[in-house]
């Protein structure tokens, strides 16, 4: 923490003794936004992932319709990876042709950088 210099005026003296330290020259030197710690822990513990998760799910019925909606949901997002569990074999197909569309409207939605390829797996 910088300090003020003692500038020899009688105040000043009689502040730094009864204190025992000299005047701070600025309070907020030390202290950082909670924003960039937060956002390293999320990064360091891959939180980042599950948050991405809760907000694909949230949004999945939207993206695709009702019917794609009623036969998939999302699984997980790992490493900018969409996994999407599919109901039957000639639905994963279907969604493998479409596959380029939905991925352009994840992208649309929740930003360019957050998912970067779609898998699907039947269950």
């Amino acid at each position: 923490m910088k300090r003020i210099p003692w500038t020899g005026g009688i105040r000043e003296e009689v502040l730094r003794e009864w204190r025992g330290y000299d005047e701070a020259m600025d309070l907020d030197a030390g202290v950082h936004a909670a924003g960039a710690f937060i956002a390293a822990i999320l990064r360091a513990t891959n939180m980042e992932d599950s948050l991405q998760e809760e907000l694909v799910r949230t949004t999945w019925k939207e993206l695709a319709g009702d019917f794609i909606a009623r036969n998939s949901a999302p699984v997980s997002v790992k490493n900018g990876q969409l996994v999407l569990r599919v109901t039957q074999p000639a639905m994963r197909f279907h969604l493998e042709q479409m596959k380029p569309m939905l991925l352009a409207r994840i992208r649309g939605q929740l930003g360019e950088n957050r998912i970067k390829s779609v898998k699907f797996t039947l269950g």
